[in-house]
């Protein structure tokens, strides 16, 4: 059984930056997608971003060029750089691990952007 752990959500002001942390505790095998997903109120799931375990990245339109997602392969770790933030990320951001035959989700995180 695989439990995924983030860190890092909370308060900031627009222009700010956090970091989030979502690390994978489990075996892990074969290849897989770490992702962010974020969910405000009243509003669907959607994907921030995405990194395969070879590296490769996928971001939402909206956090292009602000936000980072990097990976730690060694720890099963998953980051989330957020720069230049704004009102409208507000929302529970999620961690997910998915694989060929599996997939996990973190408890989420809160993020806060105020104005």
């Amino acid at each position: 059984q695989v439990q995924l752990v983030e860190s890092g959500g909370g308060l900031v002001q627009a222009g700010g930056s956090l970091r989030l942390s979502c690390a994978a505790s489990g075996s892990i095998f074969g290849i897989n997608v770490m992702g962010w997903y974020r969910q405000a109120p009243g509003k669907e799931r959607d994907l921030v971003a995405s990194i395969t375990s070879r590296g490769s990245t996928n971001y939402a339109d909206s956090v292009k060029g602000r936000f980072t997602i990097a990976r730690d392969n060694a720890k099963n770790t998953v980051y989330l750089q957020m720069n230049s933030l704004k009102p409208d990320d507000t929302a529970v951001y999620y961690c997910k691990l998915a694989g060929f035959s599996y997939e996990y989700w973190g408890q989420g995180t809160q993020v806060t952007v105020s104005s």
